[in-house]
């Protein structure tokens, strides 16, 4: 059986948050996207936050216009959303109905996402809050992943609300990479994959992903169907150029899956070395 292909989604925050700093519409988030797409990359995601720091009502809609486009040219890719339902995010879905809405639990002046959501905790009015919110984004055809910690024991939840996957928030995996923490962190993400999984949910991933850890993270969730990346990339993008940087991406993903050109596929994974896919363990 061949091992499933992940997705790069290439998260375009960054690039309108220095196009922000000035009114010339330098860089063209446009042009991030359509060169990012040319490379190969499988999606586009963006997190317009109520402030508009970042990703403008604009960009949504000829992002959305330009994915259409695309995919009408006989090209298979996404366009995913993410963004607080109880904000301003059901808005885009319902006007662009997107491929995949992402729902993360941000308050409006969050810095950064930086938890999932506690499922266990909720109450059962704002489960219901939730589960409407999935509904309503159903109902035009989008896709619900639920941005969710690696803890096996919330998946069923999030599959009895509805969602179609769940993204894990990977930060702690990265912190974590390359440190004697690192194989624990592999584990609570391959448990938390395989409970999904057992709930009948795929799985996305996203958050500080970059060249030197994903395919490590890889190795130990195979499964996933897709990563977000933004911050890593568009950092690397600067210095490598969109079009390198999203096959060096893609590389990594390769090379974590097994799949790299002249690999041995009897090598164990966890000692394959692709250019920029780091497994640095001499931390």
């Amino acid at each position: 059986m061949s091992t499933p292909h992940t997705a790069l989604s290439v998260n375009l925050n960054k690039v309108a948050l220095v196009r922000n700093t000035r009114h010339l519409g330098i860089p063209s988030v446009m042009k991030a996207a359509l060169m990012c797409l040319q490379a190969g990359a499988a999606g586009i995601t963006v997190h317009p936050r109520p402030d508009e720091r970042h990703i403008r009502a604009d960009d949504v809609r000829e992002l959305s216009a330009l994915l259409t486009l695309w995919k009408g040219q006989g090209h298979a890719a996404e366009f995913n959303i993410e963004g607080n339902p109880f904000q301003n995010l059901m808005d885009f879905v319902l006007e662009c109905k997107p491929d995949q809405a992402t729902f993360v639990p941000d308050s409006e002046d969050q810095f950064t996402s930086d938890h999932g959501w506690a499922l266990d905790m909720m109450g059962t009015a704002d489960k219901a809050r939730l589960k409407a919110a999935i509904d309503k984004a159903h109902s035009v055809g989008t896709r619900v992943s639920l941005f969710m910690d690696p803890i096996a024991s919330l998946m069923p939840i999030a599959k009895a609300l509805g969602a179609d996957r769940v993204e894990l928030y990977t930060e702690s995996f990265a912190k974590a990479h390359g440190t004697p923490e690192q194989p624990r962190l592999m584990k609570q993400f391959a448990d938390a994959t395989r409970a999904a999984a057992s709930a009948g949910l795929e799985v996305n991933a996203g958050h500080d992903l970059n060249l030197q850890n994903l395919s490590d993270f890889l190795i130990a969730c195979p499964a996933v169907k897709e990563v977000s990346i933004g911050h890593a990339l568009i950092g690397d993008a600067l210095e490598m150029g969109y079009a390198a940087t999203v096959q060096a991406y893609n590389h990594c993903i390769e090379v974590g899956h097994g799949q790299a050109v002249g690999q041995a596929h009897l090598a164990p994974p966890a000692h394959v070395h692709g250019p920029g896919c780091g497994h640095d363990h001499h931390h």
